[in-house]
């Protein structure tokens, strides 16, 4: 749990009537909590909890919400569905306003129900699961970054039209997300004149590609490898390649996070994501100078990161919009893109359909060079 004092800031005069009312007059100035969850101590969850960590302390230094300071209330849920179950409920009943969370799809499934079913609903809103099926969670669950159907045909655009590839070989991890990816990449690259010469499905990262890999040497005739699945099967399907000498071209999604810390295995691999460190947007270089003067020793924040910083920032306005209440709050983040402007954040512009979805947030392709991810060209 993370609670830092809050500050005074002439920023004040700029909250809606209601909010100076609650300063100059009110009695409450009790913690507004959020709550956050993901997995917060490994490679893609801690930066998530120093962004939104760097949040907190931005608001309150400025204010906080009329008045009243955020108190971040923190659950790891390592990941796991079961354990994001556990970590909703005690969320609910600690009584916070808002979720920030959950990071995998499969974690943000799994505790929907929660959020959406408790006596007092509680808005729900990921930075980062992407499974389609986030979109049917129920009505007070939202997210904020694009889906994988939106990945999955931005990579197979970027494939055909930028780098002119005309055949290529799917490799796909065999579970909802992989299939997804598989799914639209192809009927997209299909669609755009390209042919998919052979799908393939694999189970897990210990999986043997060898013989995909020497089915496609023998073949001869693929352009390129998209690998539809995580990083660790990714970086076991490489060596693989490198071992038997083919330099194809290696496409995947954004469960590649990370790739490009293996070093020159991953050298070239394109990957798509919904932020990318190294754009140079003018409010990503503000986050960023943020971030590194909070954590300097830290690398460079990634996608669920940027993106629950964001939804801090967001939640911030939405709750001097409506005021301290759940269901107010559910309705005031519904109307982002619609009655009430958009939220222009590190990682784009956050419009909502009336499925909690952001249609319109960029895909990112980037390219792994000298160690890091930069934006691809063309892309």
């Amino acid at each position: 749990m993370f609670r830092i004092a809050r500050g005074a800031s002439a920023a004040l005069r700029s909250l809606p009537c209601w909010g100076i009312l609650l300063v100059a007059c009110g009695s409450d100035s009790s913690p507004i909590r959020i709550g956050l969850a993901g997995p917060l101590t490994d490679s893609v969850g801690a930066p998530m909890l120093r962004a939104a960590t760097l949040a907190v302390q931005e608001i309150n230094a400025t204010g906080g919400v009329g008045g009243r300071p955020l108190e971040l209330v923190a659950r790891d849920d390592h990941g796991d569905p079961d354990s994001s179950i556990a970590a909703a409920l005690e969320l609910e009943r600690a009584g916070v306003l808002a979720v920030v969370g959950h990071v995998y799809s499969s974690a943000t499934l799994a505790a929907a129900p929660i959020y959406n079913g408790a006596r007092h609903p509680v808005v729900q809103i990921s930075p980062s699961s992407s499974a389609p099926e986030v979109t049917q969670a129920g009505a007070w669950t939202f997210r904020v970054c694009p889906s994988d159907l939106q990945h999955g045909a931005a990579l197979a655009r970027f494939a055909r039209n930028q780098l002119g590839l005309n055949r290529g070989t799917i490799l796909y991890l065999n579970n909802d997300y992989g299939r997804g990816l598989r799914s639209v990449f192809a009927a997209e690259f299909v669609r755009r004149g390209g042919a998919i010469e052979d799908v393939a499905p694999y189970l897990g990262a210990e999986f043997d590609f060898g013989p995909y890999l020497d089915r496609i040497a023998v073949r001869h005739s693929s352009e390129f490898i998209f690998l539809a699945g995580n990083r660790g099967e990714a970086e076991a399907a490489l060596r693989a390649a490198r071992a038997r000498g083919l330099r194809l071209t290696v496409l995947g999604g954004d469960g590649l996070e990370g790739i490009e810390r293996v070093g020159p295995l991953a050298e070239g691999v394109f990957v798509s994501s919904a932020y990318l460190s190294t754009v140079e947007t003018p409010r990503n270089q503000a986050f960023l100078a943020a971030y590194r003067a909070r954590y300097p020793e830290a690398a460079p924040p990634n996608q669920a990161a940027a993106a629950s910083y964001d939804i801090l920032h967001l939640l911030r306005d939405v709750i001097a919009r409506t005021g301290p209440d759940r269901a107010r709050i559910r309705d005031g983040v519904a109307a982002i893109g619609t009655t009430a402007p958009a939220f222009e954040g590190v990682t784009g512009t956050i419009a909502f359909d009336p499925n909690g979805d952001v249609p319109n947030q960029p895909v990112y392709i980037g390219r792994v060079t000298g160690g890091r991810i930069e934006p691809a060209q063309g892309s």
